[in-house]
């Protein structure tokens, strides 16, 4: 069993903080497994029929119990937010672990009715500090959804992942109350999966499809609302250059994105021409886990003109840079130096697949993906 000492820990301080902690991210990833790691009491899985019809009556349910609370799949039953509400306001014994499938946003509820009272933890797969470093090129390949990641061999794992990417579509979809063919959503995902790392452009992306602007972008918010893809919004500065206002889009999870796009083996990503574009959205969601801020916080920049930077955040007052290069040793382009100029970057760094850290410029560092620290070192 892979260890995940770092989620641990951050859900642990939500706990201490919270009457109800809510971990949520997509299917698979791990949520229950982490869950039963905490000293619980009761344990209730809202996909068991059993427990689904205990929960007929919440109240008279739940409100003996003492100690820490688990409830699995809470976007299956949204009707509970308010009985639980009620409960940790008044039965100070009570802590509630709640585990979902799908967004905050599309779980409204729980914002609303557990204001103040509800921390949120997003999980996803595997990181690469819990499996080593020395085994990046296996869980680029894979993904980072565990039982993805520990299948005997390659074949057996694309395998689940096909079984899982079928799953989704057929079962957890409708189960959020999205009722949209499964064939349908299916050829839309695999057209996306075309513009990973790239702009987006949903009117080009709808007559692709034969859909509406609307659709297309209904479609794109359900994956995003179930931790599918990821889209950076572009950073805005008034600096009288023409600015692309389009957002990038990634899939989440590389072994999704290499299903989609029929990768199975190692030599055929190497060989692909989605390679740079798979490294790149392997390595973004690797830093973003270690920055360990709100998605909607993280940016990236580029102009008409050519140009760009991957990924900008804020922190302390101060704008940090990150761009992604699939090279054996990344040198310092004009574009680097264009963007930390005018972006006035506190610090850029190139994130790439090799082994050795070097300096680019006095605020421009090369940095290998095996050497990103758990919490991002801004040093």
């Amino acid at each position: 069993m892979i260890k995940r000492v770092e989620d641990l820990t951050n859900i642990k301080k939500l706990l201490d903080i919270f009457s109800v902690v809510a971990i949520l991210g997509v299917r698979q990833c791990g949520k229950t497994t982490l869950s039963k790691e905490f000293n619980y009491n009761y344990i209730f899985d809202l996909e068991n029929p059993n427990d689904l019809v205990h929960l007929d009556n919440p109240k008279l349910a739940l409100e003996d119990l003492k100690g820490l609370i688990i409830i699995d799949e809470i976007q299956r039953k949204p009707d509970l937010f308010p009985i639980i509400r009620y409960l940790v306001d008044n039965i100070p014994d009570q802590k509630y672990l709640i585990l979902g499938s799908a967004s905050k946003d599309l779980i409204k509820q729980s914002s609303e009715t557990l204001a103040g009272r509800i921390g949120y933890y997003q999980l996803s797969g595997f990181s690469i500090h819990d499996i080593g470093i020395n085994n990046l090129k296996k869980i680029w390949l894979r993904g980072s959804l565990p039982r993805s990641y520990l299948a005997k061999n390659n074949e057996s794992s694309w395998i689940w992942r096909s079984n899982y990417i079928t799953t989704y579509l057929e079962r957890d979809l409708p189960q959020l109350g999205i009722n949209i063919p499964s064939n349908t959503m299916r050829r839309f995902w695999t057209m996306l999966a075309h513009y990973h790392g790239q702009l987006l452009n949903y009117s080009e992306l709808a007559r692709s499809f034969g859909i509406s602007d609307m659709t297309t972008r209904k479609y794109i918010d359900i994956l995003k609302g179930t931790f599918m893809i990821r889209t950076l919004q572009p950073w805005y500065e008034n600096l009288g250059k023409r600015i692309v206002k389009r957002p990038k889009i990634y899939f989440r999870d590389s072994g999704i994105f290499h299903s989609l796009m029929s990768i199975e083996k190692t030599w055929e990503l190497l060989s692909h021409n989605k390679l740079g574009a798979s490294w790149e959205g392997f390595a973004l969601e690797s830093i973003c886990k270690s920055i360990n801020i709100e998605d909607e916080a993280f940016y990236f920049w580029s102009t008409h003109s050519g140009a760009e930077i991957d990924l900008i955040w804020q922190y302390r007052g101060k704008k940090w840079g990150i761009e992604f290069k699939y090279k054996d040793a990344p040198k310092l382009s004009k574009s680097l130096k264009i963007v930390s100029g005018d972006l006035d970057l506190s610090h850029v760094w190139v994130i790439y697949p090799g082994e050795k850290k070097y300096k680019l410029a006095k605020n421009i560092t090369v940095l290998p993906l095996r050497m990103v620290p758990v919490k991002w070192n801004y040093v």
